[in-house]
């Protein structure tokens, strides 16, 4: 089998213990997922597998065989155009030194689907009410796996905030 990252077909490593992590950015030279704590802590490591947000340093990337997988790399259209949350983080500034930001939009981007299906979270008020209502507070709780050491969650919020509107216009 193989793994899909970010549209193309690619091998898993011939060692089953290397991390999702290190396959990206050791094998794939795909530099753009960060290594953080390399121990889950903080997020800046998340993936997309089949479009659920993962944290690829504590994944094998024998357990993406199969699996479509989209790194920040893998946002953006062909054509160049950046993703919506990508161009809202430079809109609202929701970076400063970058080094956490592709974790923060990728695990954005499956939050949003989250939301979507109605899946609710330690704040949600009424969770049989189907899709929660976004509010700070939401967006915040959502992302709470995603440490941002520069202090930019105040932009970060806002570029969520303003994906969440675009795409629910």
């Amino acid at each position: 089998m193989a793994i899909r990252v970010n549209g193309v077909d690619v091998l898993p490593p011939d060692d089953a213990r290397v991390s999702l992590l290190d396959h990206l950015r050791e094998h794939l030279h795909l530099t753009g997922t960060k290594k953080g704590c390399d121990q889950g802590a903080c997020g800046a490591c998340t993936v997309l597998l089949d479009g659920n947000r993962v944290l690829s340093c504590l994944t094998l990337a024998a357990q993406a065989d199969g699996s479509d997988v989209r790194t920040i790399e893998g946002l953006a259209a062909e054509s160049g155009e950046l993703h919506a949350l990508q161009q809202a983080f430079i809109e609202h500034d929701g970076l400063q030194c970058g080094y956490c930001t592709p974790g923060q939009i990728c695990s954005a981007i499956a939050m949003a689907q989250e939301l979507r299906r109605g899946d609710p979270s330690y704040v949600t008020l009424d969770i049989a009410a189907g899709p929660p209502v976004v509010t700070r507070a939401e967006i915040r709780e959502r992302m709470s796996g995603n440490l941002c050491r520069c202090g930019a969650h105040n932009g970060i919020v806002e570029a969520i905030e303003a994906m969440l509107a675009e795409t629910a216009a």
